[in-house]
């Protein structure tokens, strides 16, 4: 059923899907229907979504936010270390000086 005003509450949610029948079921009572929306958004960053438009899909009001949600796995954090030892060990243009560890 739907409340009056045509918006489904975490309550209603729950109870429509036995929530917590599942999950207690499944070994995962810890699991909170809210670590979805992490789970989700994080995934759609990883496939490429912008951040904006992640913001409005999550409906928040501020990037900082939609931010607090997107939670890197592993790889990515080591995908990343190895793009910037990649462009720190590129050639360069004698024009463009490098920066040393002082």
């Amino acid at each position: 059923m739907v409340p009056a005003g045509g918006r489904i509450n975490t309550a209603v949610l729950r109870d429509a899907t036995h929530w917590d029948e599942v999950v207690t079921a499944l070994g995962y009572e810890h699991l909170r229907r809210h670590d979805l929306r992490h789970t989700a958004l994080t995934w759609l960053a990883d496939a490429g979504v912008k951040v904006h438009v992640l913001r409005v899909i999550a409906g928040h009001g501020s990037l900082s936010t939609t931010q607090r949600y997107l939670h890197p796995d592993q790889r990515s954090i080591d995908e990343a270390g190895d793009a910037l030892s990649a462009h720190l060990k590129a050639p360069r243009s004698p024009a463009i000086p490098r920066l040393r560890a002082v």
